[in-house]
């Protein structure tokens, strides 16, 4: 078990991005770096990133470079949307999820990060979310 938002977390996804040939197929011809930060974490605030360039895709940790997108939650929200408790729509509506940056480039990226669902499905299994 690996715990969720850890640095062996953020290795367990890099890894099962890095070879995942749905995301590379998703991600021709874009390019968007997306940050993710969550607050008040236990071990404080966690920033790690999904990088997307000419077909590559890497997650890992820090914000991207370029950061073109980057979404702010509680540790709270990022674990009950983990989980499934908490809708991310929802989180999104009621401000729970803040978004910052190019709107119509996360848009373009939809169907990278709908395959990134799979990815996460993969290590969520293995995922300690402390709950």
């Amino acid at each position: 078990m690996v715990k969720y938002l850890s640095l062996d977390w953020i290795d367990s996804l890099s890894t099962v991005v890095a070879a995942d040939d749905n995301l590379k197929q998703h991600a021709a011809g874009l390019n968007v770096g997306i940050t993710q930060v969550v607050t008040d974490c236990p071990d404080g605030t966690v920033t790690y990133h999904l990088q997307v360039r000419a077909g590559e895709v890497a997650f890992g940790v820090g914000p991207a470079d370029p950061e073109h997108v980057r979404f702010e939650q509680s540790w709270d929200t990022a674990v009950g949307v983990a989980t499934g408790t908490i809708n991310a729509q929802n989180a999104f509506i009621s401000g729970q999820i803040r978004l910052y940056g190019d709107r119509m480039l996360l848009l373009e990226a939809q169907g990278v990060l709908g395959a990134l669902n799979g990815v996460f499905d993969q290590v969520r299994a293995d995922t300690d979310y402390g709950v």
